[in-house]
């Protein structure tokens, strides 16, 4: 129980302080709105530290379906705690970005532009293409999962693969350099529960001109990571058998 518990507060974490500055950059009537891009990647990468900092003791600071699937798929992980995992990080995500509104109230009321409000919440791509987006969410979540399994696990065959409190800021510099690699085309979501959670509180939440939350797209950062995640896993496994 301790361990969803802690799934469900570093994943909020992450959210309060990874949506954080895009609300900061691109809501009206902030002092953060010239951070841009590099701001936005900086601190994600900081939102990625202290979440696992704080988590990774308790619950292997997975915060990321797609790091709890590729974990399962390497014989890491109990499959029968993976929907635990999976929901604790769901709700997580969305108690963050809760905590984000809440914490930007007056910005978003001031802010009129739809597009603006939804990415505050979830991703959206620079250019729709489902498939091409879809590809790209697969290998930055690759990127991830993979180097999760050598930052945790460090070499084939130990155990256990889990990320620890040691492990956060390695695991942060590879948020970081997904983010200004691969962060380009759709926002690198990256993580189903970063998406899903904020996209349905985007849904829930009484923002004044909000639009729609783009349900059209909402498949595609959930099914490319987990896609991204399982076939990490069993690249893992394969070369290292």
């Amino acid at each position: 129980m301790i361990a969803y518990l802690f799934e469900f507060i570093g994943t909020a974490m992450l959210l309060l302080l990874g949506n954080g500055i895009v609300a900061n950059v691109v809501l009206k009537n902030t002092k953060g709105s010239d951070a841009g891009w590099v701001g936005i990647a900086l601190a994600w990468g900081i939102a990625v530290f202290v979440a696992v900092f704080i988590a990774a003791d308790a619950s292997g600071a997975h915060l990321n379906p797609a790091v709890t699937l590729g974990l399962a798929v390497i014989g890491k992980f109990s499959w029968e705690l993976v929907p635990g995992y999976m929901l604790a990080q769901v709700l997580g995500a969305m108690m963050g970005s809760t905590l984000v509104w809440l914490s930007y109230k007056k910005q978003y009321d001031a802010t009129g532009d739809p597009e603006a409000l939804r990415a505050t919440f979830c991703t959206s791509p620079a250019v729709r293409s489902p498939f091409w987006n879809l590809v790209t969410e697969i290998i930055g979540t690759f990127v991830l999962v993979f180097g999760v399994f050598f930052i945790a696990g460090g070499t084939f065959g130990e155990e256990p693969v889990s990320l620890g409190s040691l492990d956060a800021l390695p695991v942060a510099l590879l948020v970081m350099g997904i983010g200004f690699g691969l962060g380009g085309p759709t926002g690198y979501a990256i993580n189903p529960a970063r998406d899903f959670g904020p996209r349905i509180m985007h849904a829930l939440l009484p923002l004044r001109g909000k639009g729609t939350s783009d349900w059209k797209y909402a498949l595609i950062p959930i099914l490319g990571p987990l896609l991204g995640g399982g076939l990490a896993g069993l690249i893992y496994v394969g070369i290292g058998m």
